[in-house]
């Protein structure tokens, strides 16, 4: 199993799918997450929880004609943080993506809800906590238009959005709400004035991407907030495969914190086996350093599916704890 190619796809997953459709007028994919993630032990016993969870995931695109396609993707899952332990609580289903995309040769452009590209910790880490702190600045269910144009053998995306605040913000079963400007984060405005721009490249067995983002400040935030981001993954031979990715931001989330997130992971492939390393770092003004180190295998069965587990060290801001993480992904395509 190859994490890091998963990355360099993601990098040009609107010009994939492009491609996709000149074969099938539709085409979808999609995975079931089954897992429990349990805090075993820690210096608050308060944190001491086991969370039961499922997940679905499902994405599709269908061409209206040669160039021109809607693309939409649901998501099932818990829609609340865990306060104790829990069995599979606050499912909510929601649409994370849905609009229409032009396509012309490889380049595409998408209107809609979309998923501006701006770092790729998320797909490019190997194992059960891979994004577990740098999913903090992933960029996700927002409204507005991106372009990904295929320029000297890589891929320049752009993207102008604001947070998702129309009926498609919440969610079906556990209702999360509806979000409003009103309720403040950079970057929920209401208004196109936010931006994100990456380039992302592959290079043999290395792929790399920068990029840079600018979310609005909106009600009752500090500032706006400025991030950069770069990221490099190489894979040493067909067993090996390293990646690393490093974030910061002024103005986090609007607040007046500076924040940057470290991603070091590594993972090492023996017939249907991969095992994996992370040591992940996030560092914000107010809220002191998280670190988090874990290593974690993965098993690959015949028919596709994945089990996995995961052991994890974390230290926030001196409180230490102890996690164990047991997944089953099933993938879904047609």
């Amino acid at each position: 199993m190859n994490y890091l190619a998963m990355g360099a796809a993601a990098a040009s997953v609107s010009l994939a799918a492009s491609a996709g459709l000149a074969e099938s007028r539709f085409t979808w994919d999609g995975e079931v997450e089954l897992g429990v993630d349990s805090v075993v032990n820690s210096d608050v016993a308060a944190d001491e929880l086991s969370d039961f969870y499922g997940t679905l995931e499902l994405n599709g695109e269908f061409a209206l004609t040669d160039n021109l396609s809607v693309f939409g993707g649901i998501t099932g899952e818990s829609v609340t943080d865990p306060t104790g332990d829990r069995v599979f609580g606050d499912l909510g289903f929601y649409v994370h993506e849905l609009g229409l995309r032009y396509s012309i040769g490889e380049s595409a452009v998408s209107f809609g809800k979309i998923t501006p590209s701006f770092g790729s910790t998320w797909d490019s880490a190997a194992g059960f906590y891979g994004d577990a702190l740098a999913g903090d600045y992933e960029l996700t269910e927002m409204i507005g238009a991106t372009a990904d144009f295929a320029v000297a053998g890589g891929t320049l995306s752009f993207g102008v959005f604001h947070a998702d605040d129309t009926y498609l913000s919440q969610s079906a079963g556990f209702n999360r709400g509806r979000n409003r400007a009103s309720d403040g984060g950079a970057g929920n405005t209401g208004k196109f004035d936010n931006f994100a721009v990456q380039w992302s490249q592959e290079l043999g067995d290395t792929f790399y991407h920068v990029g840079a983002r600018r979310l609005s400040a909106s009600a009752g935030d500090v500032k706006d907030e400025t991030g950069y981001v770069a990221g490099i993954g190489h894979q040493v031979n067909d067993q090996l495969g390293l990646f690393a990715e490093v974030a910061h931001f002024d103005g986090f989330g609007g607040t007046a914190d500076d924040a940057t997130f470290v991603t070091l992971n590594a993972a090492y492939t023996v017939g249907q086996i991969t095992y994996s390393g992370l040591i992940s770092q996030r560092d914000v003004d107010s809220a002191g350093k998280t670190n988090l180190y874990s290593v974690g295998l993965d098993y690959e069965l015949a028919n596709g599916m994945v089990l996995g587990a995961a052991l994890a060290h974390v230290d926030d801001a001196g409180t230490n704890s102890q996690q164990i993480g047991l997944n089953l992904v099933i993938p879904l395509g047609g």
